[in-house]
């Protein structure tokens, strides 16, 4: 199946890159997306069984510039990157490195503090440690300074008891994992990810931005909500509405989004430098794609990284039904997230994690897809945005024709 280089127009946007035979309705769901959904700038990425057949990229590489967006412009993917850091314990796992049913504490003794002590690692990845919020929050300087950070989640109380039900660890999540990380490795969770999964694969992906890479990163900012009627975007009815949560100061959706205070500006240097698993990662599409391509099967002579037990992990629920901080019924695995009706993914083997406003990364064993899509155009969205539910319903028509 050969791939053809495609450029189309809408209004002022040019769309460059190749589609493969056959994947046209993915390139055609990418333009209706800056023609119908208010797209500023944006990459999509698709491999099948390792191989690529979508690599797509237009717009802007500012949301509120007009420089354009090239084939090497990355972003800012805010939760998108969860899914990635989320491979290094599976990999420390399937090394023999870590047992995922020993406590957190035995590898990091001071977790065991405020009832802590019985949290075992699968708990802590399954978003079921109870400690999605900290008391204090954190500033930006205390945020990226890991020793800083780890100690305040380390202290933390629980707010429920931990592994009798799980909520959304949205911030928490990054000093949780580098805090494990660090202690079984001797090293930080985006070094590690440079030395043993980026760099192996040659992906511009990083947690952690290096200053050389920083003129290839566009600006994120808000787009308008622009929906076509009867576009398919995913609309959830929780019990109580998420906007009101984040009224409440008390509640734990506006604390769990809230740990680090003010409210970092992610178009900063200093942020984006952060290694901050849970929210700061700087990909491509192209690497976010290539990623989970490689968590499947060999990619381009690069060595698949999941053997098949561990694919198998990734892809196995942990913990399932209401969540506590995101008040919508969510399914998780060993740090990703899978397939369901808060999360659509391509299907009920996939997994992997979208970041909120817009980003979104998976693979799907069954098929053997792996996507990447990046935007920095942010909605208000935080599982399901509709311009990349719409990629995703082309990539399922393209594979269902194929």
């Amino acid at each position: 199946m050969g791939a053809g280089r495609t450029k189309g127009r809408v209004g002022r946007v040019d769309v460059q890159g190749t589609v493969a035979a056959g994947w046209e309705p993915v390139r055609d769901a990418f333009l209706r997306n800056f023609e119908q959904r208010g797209e500023h700038g944006a990459a999509v990425a698709v491999h099948r069984d390792g191989v690529r057949v979508v690599d797509l990229w237009a717009g802007s590489r500012d949301v509120d510039g007009t420089a354009p967006w090239t084939e090497s412009t990355a972003q800012v993917v805010r939760s998108a990157t969860k899914g990635v850091a989320a491979a290094v314990p599976l990999l420390l796992h399937q090394r023999g490195l870590l047992d995922l049913d020993a406590p957190v504490a035995t590898y990091w003794p001071e977790f065991k503090a405020a009832g802590k002590d019985r949290v075992t690692v699968r708990q802590l990845l399954a978003h079921q440690a109870g400690v999605p919020v900290l008391d204090r929050p954190l500033t930006l300087a205390e945020a990226v300074d890991l020793p800083t950070a780890t100690g305040a989640i380390a202290a933390q109380a629980p707010v429920w008891e931990p592994g009798t039900a799980h909520g959304y660890h949205a911030h928490t999540f990054s000093w949780l994992l580098s805090g494990l990380v660090h202690r079984v490795t001797g090293r930080t969770i985006g070094r590690w990810v440079a030395e043993e999964i980026t760099g192996p694969l040659g992906l511009d992906l990083w947690i952690g931005l290096p200053d050389a890479e920083a003129h290839r990163v566009g600006r994120l900012g808000p787009v308008e909500e622009i929906d076509p009627p009867g576009g398919g975007a995913l609309r959830l009815r929780p019990k109580r509405s998420v906007s009101e949560a984040y009224k409440d100061p008390e509640s734990l959706t506006r604390r769990a989004f809230g740990v680090i205070e003010p409210k970092p500006d992610e178009n900063d240097p200093v942020y984006r430098a952060a290694e901050l698993p849970g929210s700061a990662g700087v990909a491509t599409a192209r690497a976010l794609a290539r990623f989970y391509a490689a968590t499947l099967g060999p990619v381009d002579g690069a060595e698949r990284l999941f053997a098949p037990a561990t694919l198998t992990l990734a892809r196995t629920e942990e913990s399932a039904g209401p969540d506590k901080v995101l008040l919508v019924g969510t399914r998780f695995g060993l740090g990703h997230m899978l397939h369901g009706p808060a999360s659509p993914l391509l299907g009920p083997s996939s997994f992997g994690h979208p970041g909120r406003g817009g980003s979104l990364g998976f693979a799907d064993p069954e098929s053997g897809i792996a996507f990447g899509y990046v935007t920095n155009g942010m909605r208000k969205t935080v599982t399901a945005d509709p311009r990349a539910q719409a990629l995703v319903r082309a990539v399922r028509s393209a594979v269902d024709q194929a």
